[in-house]
């Protein structure tokens, strides 16, 4: 299968529209706006961009990250308003971010992207009514990756920033996902690495890590095998995890050949291990998608109903 029909499969089911050039299939008659366009960052010339679904009724004051991703590619394209939905039907404020993509960017980029994202929300949580304790994340595969990457690496704001929205945390309370990629190093069996090989092999730009020469103010690609496995743990959730990670949902389809189910299984199994709360739902003969998936989203909503409500202040 070739790099772009990988791609769409993953993507199809997370850009299909309702309506023409991402207008709102719901919008405020079925009660919500749709913001679009939010500059949460910039880089290398690049600006860094969400839409903010927000409810125009029974807004329950709390905020929901939908990590926009299929293969570490991210586009404003790819917004689906159906994918915040369910979410904002129940009062949730949905933030769709779009995050510097593949294959001009490398999956550790990627990730400085998302820890911006979470912190902007943060920092702006009174502007959209939401409480900045109580965030929660979603995605599919490599939303979903970077979705567990924020639930078990997210990190303290920088205290001494003179950015105000890089001294806010980039910590989330409670995660869902469906099928994402958990342990690079480890990827279908024990010792099998994917960093853009295996059944990644068509995936090789985000797995194309680089680093800045400071002295020339330049990239280098990096070549060398220990700092690439390396890096490739630092990218693996299960790396991170501890005791004190927010709980996690994950929906996984047995028959998925793109991401093994087994890298749900362990993921889940360390969490247990550790302490912290995980699930794993099982789709029987499902691959990596399925047609009623965006059903699914419901499952997600009931885990952040149950972890996220239930840390309301008193």
């Amino acid at each position: 299968m070739s790099r772009l029909a990988l791609c769409l499969l993953v993507l199809l089911p997370l850009s299909a529209t309702a309506g023409e050039k991402g207008e709102k299939p719901a919008g405020e008659k079925n009660g919500f706006t749709r913001t679009k366009d939010i500059i949460y960052g910039r880089k290398f010339g690049v600006v860094l961009t969400m839409d903010v679904f927000a409810p125009t009724k029974n807004a329950n004051g709390l905020g929901l990250i939908w990590v926009v991703s299929g293969g570490w590619f991210s586009g404003h394209q790819a917004i689906n308003a159906f994918f915040a939905h369910e979410f904002v039907q129940r009062g949730y404020t949905v933030f769709a971010v779009v995050h510097g993509s593949q294959p001009m960017f490398t999956i550790p980029e990627i990730l400085e992207d998302m820890h911006r994202a979470v912190r902007y929300i943060r920092h702006h949580a009174k502007d959209y009514k939401i409480d900045p304790d109580r965030l929660g994340i979603y995605g599919g595969s490599a939303g979903g990756h970077l979705s567990l990457m924020q639930g078990t690496a997210g990190m303290e704001g920088a205290a001494v920033s003179l950015d105000p929205v890089e001294r806010a945390s980039s910590r989330v309370q409670a995660v869902a996902c469906f099928f994402p990629p958990t342990d690079f190093l480890n990827y279908g069996e024990n010792g099998k690495d994917a960093l853009g090989r295996g059944v990644l092999a068509s995936f090789k730009a985000p797995f194309d890590f680089r680093e800045i020469d400071k002295k020339t103010n330049s990239f280098f690609p990096v070549i060398d095998e220990e700092k690439k496995l390396e890096i490739g743990r630092k990218i693996s959730p299960i790396t991170h995890i501890s005791k004190d990670d927010p709980p996690t949902l994950i929906l996984h389809g047995d028959a998925d050949k793109l991401v093994p189910i087994q890298q749900a299984e362990i993921f889940v199994a360390k969490y247990k291990e550790v302490g912290a709360e995980a699930e794993l739902v099982v789709r029987k003969g499902a691959a990596h998608g399925w047609p009623s998936l965006v059903k699914d989203l419901s499952h997600f909503a009931d885990w952040f109903d149950r972890h996220l409500k239930k840390a309301e202040k008193k």
